[in-house]
């Protein structure tokens, strides 16, 4: 077995994943700038419930159309350059946000980034796994998701100053702009600094086999793993590829219901990730906490302890997917988020209603849904949330990969879109109901990890089947 991390060149790999996880922080703060901003959105385009969920879930349309296409582009024209075009969509989706002034513009550029965060969700650990060696793969695709945290942490913090700062998020602040509209455009200077990185790192090597360029794909591997082995491994990559013809969509064909059993059992991973529902305390948390009964300042402040929390819970997934595998700690994932989910539907159900029909809960109850909801996000960001993008990273032969992250990354944005925009209404019917909803599909989730999820630990990418 080659390109284990003992020959490799690890400051030079640590220093490309560093870059590639630029793009996940900034689908992490993409995703939770619009966090505090809702009540500036309601005010400036006088939005009704059913507005504000369209316009916040607009990001996640982009999305899944990103997410499709980046896989699909990144197989004709490189893993890096689409990363780059991303990067331009960030500063552009940025900056428009920040400026419009009428609904229609916001979510537009709300279009225009989220195809940036689909897109950078599914190349940023493909792009990793394809130049990581094998053995601590695991370990440098985490690093992604500790990226999308910070990025989101880093909002929810920015956020909190702004509002802070101004009196509140609705009042004018530096240059005569309201400070909600800065929690969109401060998003520009890292979507920048990510364009301008990239030009430093190398394309992958799987990619420029694809495409017959042998002589630059045995550079880029003697750059990362010595060029002891670069002739080996490269000889093992082409080995993976069909020599009649490029990578195309139709590899992804086959006997059930039209794909290959492995697609599927990404799709699957793709759509529980997100019906477990962690993106109702991602994009709505304000809210969620609002509606429990906090006032808007403690809400934000507990998205921002949410957020620390989530960054440690990574630094264990860091520690051990290498060692004890992806597949054990999807199923403590799935265990855990069930208990915690079903705590926190004890506490919404066991709360009143003011004369206004707003919940409240006693000190009691707001304790356990707090601690529940904190222990929630540890068990999903030691588990799905990093593991789920290791594994899309990584489960697929090299000749789909594109293809199938394509088609993986669609159903991941697309269920990411349907549960942002019913949790308004399912919340205004039963907050309590809503949680009893994902805590089941978080059941459901352990049955078919255990019976559909092979293990891809210490495996190199040549050696996957499917």
């Amino acid at each position: 077995m080659v390109a284990k991390s003992e020959g490799a060149n690890i400051g030079f790999i640590g220093a490309i994943v560093a870059v590639a996880t630029i793009g996940g922080f900034l689908f992490g703060y993409d995703s939770g700038a619009v966090n505090g901003t809702q009540q500036g959105l309601r005010e400036a385009f006088a939005l009704s419930d059913t507005g504000l969920g369209f316009t916040v879930g607009s990001l996640l349309i982009g999305c899944f159309i990103g997410a499709f296409s980046a896989g699909r582009l990144a197989d004709m024209f490189g893993r890096r350059n689409v990363m780059m075009l991303a990067a331009v969509f960030f500063t552009v989706g940025a900056l428009v946000q920040g400026f419009a002034e009428t609904q229609a513009v916001f979510v537009a550029a709300r279009l225009v980034g989220g195809m940036a965060v689909g897109a950078a969700s599914v190349l940023s650990p493909a792009y990793i796994s394809e130049v990581a060696p094998a053995n601590i793969r695991g370990r440098l695709t985490t690093v992604q998701q500790i990226m999308i945290i910070t990025g989101l942490t880093a909002a929810f913090v920015v956020n909190y100053f702004l509002a802070a700062s101004a009196g509140e998020s609705t009042a004018t602040y530096w240059l005569g702009i309201e400070a909600w509209r800065w929690m969109y455009l401060m998003q520009a200077i890292p979507a920048v600094i990510f364009l301008v990185a990239l030009f430093a790192i190398p394309e992958s090597p799987r990619y420029l086999v694809s495409k017959g360029r042998d002589d630059q794909a045995e550079s880029v591997l003697a750059s990362l793993f010595g060029s002891g082995v670069a002739k080996s491994k490269l000889r093992e990559i082409r080995e993976t590829f069909n020599a009649e013809h490029q990578p195309r969509f139709s590899d992804i064909k086959g006997p059930v219901l039209g794909l290959r059993p492995i697609v599927w059992v990404g799709i699957m991973l793709a759509v529980f990730q997100q019906l477990v529902g962690i993106n109702v305390i991602f994009y709505y948390g304000a809210t969620l906490w609002q509606l429990a009964g906090f006032t808007e300042d403690q809400s934000l402040q507990i998205n921002m302890v949410s957020g620390a929390v989530s960054i440690a819970a990574c630094f264990v997934t860091i520690a051990v997917i290498d060692k004890i595998g992806r597949k054990p700690l999807l199923l403590i994932g799935s265990a855990g988020m069930a208990v915690t989910l079903f705590a926190m539907v004890y506490a919404f159900a066991n709360g009143t209603l003011d004369p206004a029909g707003k919940l409240q809960l006693s000190d009691e109850l707001g304790i356990v849904a707090l601690v529940a909801a904190n222990l929630y996000v540890i068990f999903f960001n030691v588990s799905w949330g990093p593991v789920m993008w290791v594994m899309l990273g990584e489960m697929f032969p090299n000749q789909i990969r594109g293809s199938a992250l394509a088609v993986a990354g669609f159903a991941q944005w697309f269920s990411n879109y349907l549960i942002a925009q019913t949790f308004p209404m399912m919340a205004a019917w039963s907050l309590a109901g809503s949680y009893t909803f994902y805590a089941v599909c978080a059941v459901i989730s352990f049955f078919l990890v255990q019976k559909y999820i092979h293990e891809t630990k210490g495996k190199e990418l040549e050696e996957m089947q499917g």
